[in-house]
This record gives structure tokens, C-alpha cells and sequence, in this order.
């Protein structure tokens, strides 16, 4: 660190985002030759060196960290719907809900469940959800963590997740409804 706070202040270094600091930190370590010969030039070409590092790497960080659009948040929507596709994800529901179901119910359960929604219309409605109320970063990060080894593991225990959590849910709406008198939509 102590090269590092020679070219760049530790106020320089706050405005940089972690990952950043730490290519920072990585590439003045390996280059170490030449920032040593670096640090016995001028003070003012000091200042221009420091300054030409702060910039790679300010400008760097428009390139790593994606504008948030509409446009970058469909792409990242959707490539969180490759990586965690909604056809696989209901069907695994099914199979996992069905198995909470009387044994005469099952089959027609997993059937609706699997060949009655319209996978293509809750695929359009979850990606204008996501592009409405995720920004790009988020949305990246869902996609990045989905994609991830512990992220898959983590998606394919949801069904079992909601097959557990499903026959609370539908008891506790059973009761606002009988509380309420209102009649809720299933």
C-alpha cells in the first residue's frame, strides 16, 4: 500500500469502488520496476503520473459498471431468465406443491401447472417487472449469483422452499378470508 499511497491519495483511492482499488493494488504490485523508477522522476510529473492512474481507472469504472437504461436492464433481466429459466422453475413448483396434494389431485395439478400457463406472457410480464423496479447492477447481480455454482444449488431447492411454505400461505389466506368476508382470487 505504501507505493499506492505515493501516486494516489487515500481520497483518491475512497472515490474508487472496492473492486477497483484492488485492480489498482494489483497492478502497481506487479509493475513495481517501473514504479519505482516512476517515483525518483519530478514532483510534478509525479502529480501528471498520479493523475493519468486515477483517470485509467475513473474511466475504467464506466466500463465496468454498466449505465443503468432501460435497454441494459432488459439485457440483464433476461440474461437472469437464461441462467434461471421460468418454464424449469415451475415446473419444479409443480412437482414439489403437488407432492402436498391428495394423491387424486396430483397429476391434474402438475398438469395446469406445467402445460396451462402461458410461460411466454409470465416471461414478458417478469421482464417488464424487472426492468421497472431493478436497476441494471441488481439485476446483474441476480444473474451473476443465479449463474453461480451456489446460486443454481440455491434455485433448485426453491420448489421444495415453496412446498413448504405454500399450505401456511393458503391457511393464512383461508382465514383473512373467512375474517374478512371477502372473497380472494386463487
Amino acid at each position: 500500500m505504501p507505493v499506492v499511497a505515493a501516486l494516489v491519495s487515500s481520497a483518491d483511492l475512497k472515490m474508487l469502488r472496492p473492486k477497483q482499488q484492488e485492480q489498482l493494488k494489483i497492478f502497481l504490485e506487479k509493475d513495481r520496476f517501473h514504479i519505482r523508477a516512476a517515483l525518483r522522476v519530478e514532483p510534478m510529473q509525479k502529480q501528471i503520473l498520479a493523475l493519468a492512474v486515477v483517470t485509467l481507472f475513473a474511466s475504467s469504472a464506466l466500463v465496468i459498471s454498466a449505465p443503468d437504461t432501460p435497454e441494459t436492464r432488459r439485457r440483464e433481466a433476461e440474461r437472469y431468465l437464461q441462467v434461471s429459466p421460468p418454464k424449469a422453475l415451475f415446473e419444479d413448483m409443480a412437482d414439489k406443491m403437488g407432492a402436498n396434494l391428495p394423491s387424486d389431485q396430483r397429476e391434474q395439478f402438475k398438469r395446469v401447472m406445467t402445460t396451462q400457463l402461458d410461460i411466454a406472457a409470465l416471461t414478458k410480464a417478469m421482464i417488464d417487472s424487472m426492468v421497472k423496479n431493478f436497476t441494471t447492477d441488481e439485476l446483474k447481480a441476480l444473474a451473476d449469483f443465479y449463474g453461480s455454482p451456489v446460486g443454481k444449488s440455491a434455485m433448485q431447492k426453491f420448489g421444495a422452499y415453496m412446498a413448504d411454505i405454500m399450505p401456511v400461505m393458503q391457511a393464512e389466506m383461508a382465514l383473512l378470508k373467512k375474517l374478512s368476508g371477502m372473497a380472494v382470487a386463487r
